[in-house]
């Protein structure tokens, strides 16, 4: 593995996942969301088409592209990407339409809370016992959920009024519907390949953005059409270059590197919109944060331990 390749290519996507929410927030609510989600969807294709066949020629070498690809993106459970297709756009929806209500670090900011929700959905979906010290941390976490949404929920009649209080909570559904789809992807790895599941979620998503078409598309102008190409393009290579940082580095090395995406959306949100976070927001954000670390490195050594029992001939750790 080559750690230091792993999180740099970590740390590019999550630049690029926040270059496309400022591309995205930029829109100013002008394109309806379902037409959003289409362009964001369709114009991935191209270049998770690419990845895909440059990962067939790298390591299936002799083997013909069009049999490589259909045994790459072969899958014996379709009905389980159309789910998952479904919670992933409702997730996508929700945080595209978050954008146009709230500030992008607060909006990014919220959407952290996704792991957390992972976290309390294992038991239930997956069997996976979750212990006191990461209950407590995700706890700790939706106290810093609590913390950024506290100037909403305690504004005035006013302040509400300009919809921010509705971003907020459509910002936690998307994080919830996240979650949802993060729990269904562990249990697809386990019969599904990376490419079959990148693939899959893109076409699905696409044809879930067309069936908006009816409730109220729009002609975009020249710029909005080439923002909205561009909006699809980035998506696609951030997908990339997050599925490749997990070739080359465990997830646990990793994943922290998440957040960097909200040092990202702080510069962009101040630099492109002249968005100041307020104090609470930040600590609502550092709480939040550093829940989100504890439950990782929690997973880390408990991963540990079950690699040892399993050499020793134990049973594993639940």
């Amino acid at each position: 593995m080559n750690y230091p390749l792993g999180i740099t290519l970590k740390v590019i996507s999550a630049l690029l996942f926040t270059v496309m929410m400022t591309l995205i927030k930029t829109l100013n609510s002008a394109i309806p969301t379902g037409e959003v989600i289409f362009a964001r969807s369709f114009f991935a294709i191209l270049p998770i088409l690419g990845y895909i066949c440059w990962r067939i020629w790298r390591e299936r070498s002799g083997v013909r592209l069009l049999p490589g690809i259909r045994a790459a993106l072969h899958t014996d459970w379709p009905f389980r990407h159309v789910r998952r297709g479904v919670v992933g756009c409702v997730a996508m929806g929700s945080s595209f339409f978050a954008l146009s209500l709230l500030p992008l670090s607060e909006a990014i900011t919220i959407g952290y809370a996704a792991p957390l929700v992972t976290v309390l959905l294992a038991p239930l979906m997956l069997g996976e016992k979750v212990g006191i010290y990461r209950t407590t941390a995700v706890i700790a976490g939706f106290v810093g959920v609590l913390l950024v949404l506290s100037p909403h929920l305690f504004s005035s009649t006013a302040d509400r009024g300009n919809g921010a209080l509705l971003g907020a909570f459509v910002a936690l559904l998307g994080a919830c519907c996240t979650a949802l789809a993060m729990i269904q992807i562990r249990a697809m790895t386990k019969s599904e390949s990376t490419m079959a599941i990148t693939f899959y979620f893109a076409i699905s998503s696409t044809m879930l953005g067309l069936l908006s078409l009816p409730f109220g598309w729009v002609l975009p102008e020249p710029l909005t059409i080439a923002k909205l190409v561009i909006i699809g393009i980035i998506g696609g290579v951030a997908q990339i270059f997050m599925t490749e940082s997990y070739r080359h580095a465990p997830t646990s090395l990793i994943a922290p590197f998440d957040y960097t995406s909200l040092m990202w959306a702080v510069a962009l949100g101040y630099l492109v919109f002249g968005e100041v976070p307020a104090p609470v927001t930040l600590a609502g954000a550092a709480v939040i944060v550093a829940s989100g670390l504890y439950v990782i490195y929690r997973e880390r050594k408990l991963g540990l331990e079950r690699d040892k029992q399993r050499k020793a001939g134990a049973i594993p750790l639940a």
